[in-house]
């Protein structure tokens, strides 16, 4: 039998739809043989689902959405399990939430894939001896469908159909199983455990390795609507608050300042030449012991006044580096063993991985005890010194992350396949709740912010985190996703820009990147050294790029010809004179975009409407080639932007190039209201490909609207 039909009556312009969004019931209950499923409405023209077989859900499993949302007509009210009707599945049920319909018989949403005997849309097996089953649970779509969001993947897709994308975060691939249909509704496969998602051309394919009770939502709008689409996933997932006003502007790091010394002289040297400067940040192995938290203090013997020198030099925050690994030599292995904040694995001795030669364990981010340990250390030890911003690395969960080795074990070879560790937290094991890790990670460093200042989640965040992974709703914390260590050559910036539209339509719009990538790639010569005409293209390219990102930051492991400390240089003035002064030109071009970078942030606060905005969110309705372009992934709608609701980015993803050819949407509405290059005035009307001058200073960006208006914030009036 076929339960579940997901349809859309017609729909309402509203954003909120506060009015005339009515529902039918509280709920509806249905019992089938050992299964039971509970169906609610849930925010606006929305449809929470959960099912499970046998056992009912302990009421302790863990979830990524509000209950009640962040808006809805529930008045505050939690669903918990209440329903009013009850089933047994022997005949018609609907259950209508404002413009959605669950079992109805408008235009269709999606429904359970049940096509004539075929296997079950809905799979539960037992492959252990406990009660936890693995799921399987799979909804119809059309080729035509296009699937946007996932999280992040190195993949070059805005449209994410076709793909099979497994569950597990590691260095450079976040997956979240939240995505937007152009059909006009968003889902969400909430769920803590590893799996994988797949996008076919009939089926969309959701799987868990191991429940205790499955729980999905749909959300819908008019197709095309994607502002609204959002703003009713982020009052489920959660808004991001809105961040201080120093971190929008230029952040700089490498691998790595080694000592108070170099990062005090670093300061002076941005001082001289009169370069501004956010946040310096403090990377790995700048601590004495994988786990002790805290910087060397041989290295580094008077952090407050090394946080001091660089304030008054600079008016810089700081950041350092912190690794969830906690190696046996740490002054905190034994307080936390014997405490049991420590992850395990299912079997053996509890090591997850290793690091310089030492087996290492995970510190279990799962258990909230852990998660307060962890921040009273970092707050002796880092923020009481003036060091108040926290780089989470590292923080994917199971190892630490890096899925083709061993770490620090194997010199020739990389690919030994070991698996996974099934490591063993308070939560459950890492198939059961491994995607809870790193949003667990990422809250345990805001719980800290927040208990320390005095503040709630949601409020304006007085100090920032940065992770390497994050989860379903991992916007609502004061804290930066970027993609991972990324490689030095000109197919990753390329693939970049996509990876960081799809973070977008997840509801990340907190991101960033290492711009430069992060590691030489030893197949090309030239990768990461700064010394070679080469690579100093390629940089320029990407800083300038990095100039259009919600936060503006360089970061890498540098190769050079000529080295003048521990480690070769990654600082505005090391690509040559002759590039230096394009560099500074665009930090001082972040600093003067203060104001629109605050409005599109508060905007992305207040309705979680995008910063970082793929050509369909404003043009899939106006401009029918945008629609038909971003099926295809075709590069105009894979390689270029809107950056908040003025400025069309197109970077420059290829060397030796000056001119680039770049598509100028037809906007909506606003067919009178031409397209400005910003270099050079001229304008342009909307709908035409147009080739224009890129030389190595100059990224191809193009402005609705006057350039007075932008660089007052005066963008959504």
């Amino acid at each position: 039998m076929r339960f579940l039909w997901f349809a859309l009556g017609t729909l309402a312009a509203s954003a909120t739809a506060s009015s005339g969004n009515s529902t039918t019931n509280k709920g509806l209950r249905i019992q089938h043989g050992f299964e039971t499923i509970l169906v609610q409405p849930f925010g606006y023209d929305g449809i929470r689902v959960r099912a499970w077989p046998f056992r009912p859900p302990s009421g302790r499993e863990i979830s990524f959405i509000y209950d009640p949302p962040l808006e809805g007509p529930e008045d505050g009210q939690a669903h918990g399990m209440s329903f009013d009707t009850a089933s047994i599945g022997n005949k018609s049920e609907e259950l209508r939430n404002g413009n959605i319909v669950d079992n109805g018989t408008e235009t269709l949403l999606t429904n359970e894939y049940a096509p004539l005997k075929s296997i079950n849309p809905r799979y539960y097996s037992w492959s252990g001896p406990g009660s936890e089953f693995e799921a399987e649970f799979s909804f119809s779509t059309t080729p035509d469908e296009q699937v946007y969001g996932t999280g992040t993947q190195q993949d070059h897709l805005i449209n994410k159909k076709g793909s099979v994308i497994d569950l597990v975060n590691f260095n450079s691939h976040i997956p979240a199983p939240v995505f937007m249909s152009n059909k006009g509704y968003s889902f969400i496969w909430n769920m803590a455990s590893t799996g994988r998602m797949e996008f076919g051309p009939l089926r969309n394919r959701f799987t868990s390795d191991a429940a205790t009770v499955v729980d999905y939502v749909i959300v819908a709008s008019k197709p095309g609507d994607y502002d609204t689409i959002q703003q009713r996933l982020s009052a489920l997932t959660g808004r991001a608050p809105v961040p201080p006003d120093w971190s929008l502007g230029y952040i700089q790091s490498k691998l790595r300042y080694e000592n108070q010394t170099e990062v005090v002289s670093l300061a002076k040297e941005f001082q001289s030449r009169n370069i501004p400067v956010s946040l310096i940040v403090i990377d790995y192995m700048s601590w004495a012991h994988e786990g002790d938290w805290a910087l060397d203090p041989a290295l580094w013997p008077d952090v407050a006044s090394m946080a001091q020198q660089v304030k008054n030099l600079t008016n810089a925050e700081m950041m350092a580096s912190l690794w969830p690994d906690v190696g046996d030599d740490s002054v905190n292995y034994l307080d936390m063993m014997a405490q049991g904040f420590l992850s395990a694995t299912r079997s053996g001795p509890g090591t997850t991985d290793s690091w310089n030669g030492s087996y290492v364990r995970n510190y279990d981010a799962t258990n909230p005890e852990a998660r307060r340990f962890l921040w009273n250390t970092l707050k002796k030890n880092y923020y009481d010194k003036g060091i108040k911003n926290f780089w989470i690395d590292q923080a994917d969960g199971g190892a630490l992350g890096e899925a083709y080795e061993n770490n620090g074990q194997s010199t020739y070879v990389e690919s030994i396949p070991f698996p996974l560790p099934d490591a063993l937290y308070a939560a459950g094991t890492q198939k059961s709740v491994g995607k809870l890790y790193p949003w667990a990670h990422q809250q345990a460093i805001e719980e800290g912010f927040r208990n320390t200042t005095g503040t709630k989640t949601g409020a304006p965040c007085d100090h920032i985190s940065l992770s390497r992974s994050g989860y379903i709703g991992s916007q609502r914390w004061c804290s930066m996703i970027w993609s991972g260590d990324t490689t030095s050559v000109w197919e990753t910036l390329s693939e970049q820009i996509a990876s960081g539209l799809s973070a977008a339509a997840t509801g990340w719009g907190w991101w960033t990147l290492d711009a430069g990538g992060f590691q030489v790639d030893p197949t090309v010569w030239w990768s990461g050294n700064i010394d070679t005409a080469e690579y100093r293209e390629l940089y320029l390219r990407w800083f300038q790029w990095a100039t259009f990102l919600p936060f503006m930051r360089t970061h890498g492991s540098r190769a050079c010809n000529f080295q003048d400390a521990y480690t070769c240089a990654n600082e505005p003035w090391s690509y040559g004179a002759e590039n230096t002064p394009t560099l500074v030109s665009y930090i001082h071009l972040r600093y003067q975009l203060a104001k629109y970078l605050q409005a599109i942030f508060q905007q992305f606060h207040q309705t979680g409407r995008m910063i970082m905005r793929p050509l369909y969110m404003d043009f899939g309705t106006s401009d029918p080639r945008v629609s038909e372009w971003t099926r295809r992934n075709i590069n105009a709608t894979t390689q270029q932007y809107m950056f908040g609701p003025r400025l069309l980015v197109a970077p420059v993803t290829l060397p030796n190039v000056t001119e680039w050819s770049v598509y100028l949407p037809q906007p909506r509405g606003e067919s009178s209201r031409p397209w400005t290059h910003w270099w050079t005035n001229q304008t342009f009307e909307g709908g035409q490909y147009v080739n224009i001058s890129a030389p190595v200073d100059q990224i191809p960006l193009f402005h609705l609207g006057s350039r007075a208006d932008i660089f007052d914030g005066k963008v959504f009036s």
